[in-house]
């Protein structure tokens, strides 16, 4: 049986090995001029393969439609995974967060051992074309078209990507062909990505826009709790972690995995918020300052937070704060105090939006799942047509879920056509 699968990054590359290991005569067509672009530059160039977990933790990272990859899951769970690159020679290490990475920190070598087993599979790799269409007879899929070839085929894999770091060549082909084939497609939006904010609130709850009062930027905030929260201050999501702020906004581990909850939100119904003391309720806050306060009370008050925050964040929380930077401490009233805590516990926001597909690490929507054959991951409308990966509208969290997600969904894929 001949297969065409399109794309080859960590979905259709599995997909192929998957489907050849299996007796198909299968094709591999990738536009760039070589296949995995994206895994080489994903973990930082080090490439988090998977996450060491069990499945029911890993569909509580997953964001979008988790129960459509129980099967794929089942099928290939993250213990597969490792032991699939580990038996073909690749060294694995866990390292916090349950994150898995190649022991020699090198995602090239992931890519190395997956084209080695393409090539020893016998999967022809068909590199620098760029597919145009795929023809149907009836309602069957019978040929696959580049702007340099033609490839009969009995079975199409769509495993294309989405449409974040367009660079490496995931600029939404796929959702086109699926679309013209009669799918459905869930609107993209950018994932793990940086949060854009308008400003912060002072304590008096007027924002103050990052032009007049420019955000820290380039500091890195460790062991900090970063919220979504309403306009009431009620919580929607939180994360614990690090986060940095940029020249417009904020970006970092926490905001990433945040950016993947709001994506689909009205910004102006919500704002971002940072604890920057999540180990110390109000009280105990309140009684460190006093303590501090208490140590050198003639000091001036831009000068008396060292002990508490980062050099750099201490002229912006006194500029929120409404207190005269000048004023001596033991002049500060307790109602002053009270804000000051209020922004160190909640120091809020407005969100502008997200950073645009250049900088998302994965695209949220694509192809709906309700067209789509969990079981199998064929088609519910087109018979010989199948997907797997970033194309189909699954997301998850940072940690190496996404590339799971990919190579679950390209094995099961491969295993039924």
């Amino acid at each position: 049986m001949s297969v065409v699968i399109v794309g080859g990054g960590p979905a259709g590359m599995m997909a192929a090995i998957a489907a050849a290991s299996r007796g198909r005569k299968v094709v591999l067509i990738e536009k760039n001029d070589r296949p995995g672009r994206k895994m080489y530059i994903s973990g930082k160039g080090r490439c988090n393969i998977t996450n060491n977990t069990d499945i029911k933790s890993f569909l509580n990272e997953v964001v979008s439609n988790p129960k459509f990859l129980m099967a794929a899951l089942y099928a290939f769970p993250p213990s597969a995974a490792m032991e699939f690159f580990e038996s073909n020679g690749l060294p694995l290490k866990t390292e916090r967060g349950d994150r898995v990475f190649p022991a020699s920190d090198k995602s090239a070598d992931v890519i190395d051992l997956m084209r080695n087993l393409l090539k020893e599979k016998g999967v022809k790799l068909v590199a620098s074309e760029t597919v145009k269409r795929l023809e149907k007879v009836g309602e069957t899929i019978t040929k696959v078209v580049t702007d340099k070839s033609e490839y009969p085929c009995e079975a199409v894999l769509l495993a294309t990507g989405g449409i974040s770091y367009p660079k490496t060549g995931s600029t939404g082909d796929g959702y086109l062909f699926a679309k013209e084939l009669g799918h459905t497609i869930i609107e993209p939006k950018p994932a793990l990505c940086p949060v854009l904010l308008k400003g912060a609130y002072d304590t008096a709850g007027k924002l103050i826009g990052y032009n007049e009062l420019p955000f820290p930027q380039g500091l890195s905030l460790k062991n900090v709790e970063a919220k979504i929260i309403k306009k009431d201050n009620s919580p929607l999501y939180k994360e614990f972690g690090e986060m940095l702020f940029t020249d417009k906004g904020v970006s970092g581990p926490c905001v990433l995995s945040l950016s993947s909850r709001i994506n689909r939100a009205v910004f102006s119904d919500i704002m971002f918020s940072i604890d920057l003391k999540p180990a110390l309720d109000e009280k105990t806050l309140d009684a460190r300052i006093l303590r501090d306060f208490g140590e050198a009370p003639n000091r001036q008050f831009k000068n008396s937070l060292s002990e508490l925050l980062p050099k750099s964040l201490i002229p912006y929380i006194v500029a929120l704060s409404g207190i005269d930077p000048d004023k001596p401490i033991n002049a500060i009233s307790k109602a002053e105090r009270k804000g000051l805590l209020g922004l160190l516990k909640n120091l809020r926001f407005s969100i502008e939006g997200l950073e645009g597909f250049d900088q998302a690490i994965v695209t949220a929507g694509g192809v709906s799942v309700k067209e789509v054959n969990p079981s199998t991951m064929a088609s519910k409308l087109v018979k010989n047509l199948y997907f797997a990966g970033e194309i189909l509208d699954v997301d998850a969290l940072t940690g190496g879920y996404n590339i799971q997600i990919a190579l679950s969904t390209g094995y099961l894929a491969g295993k039924n056509i």
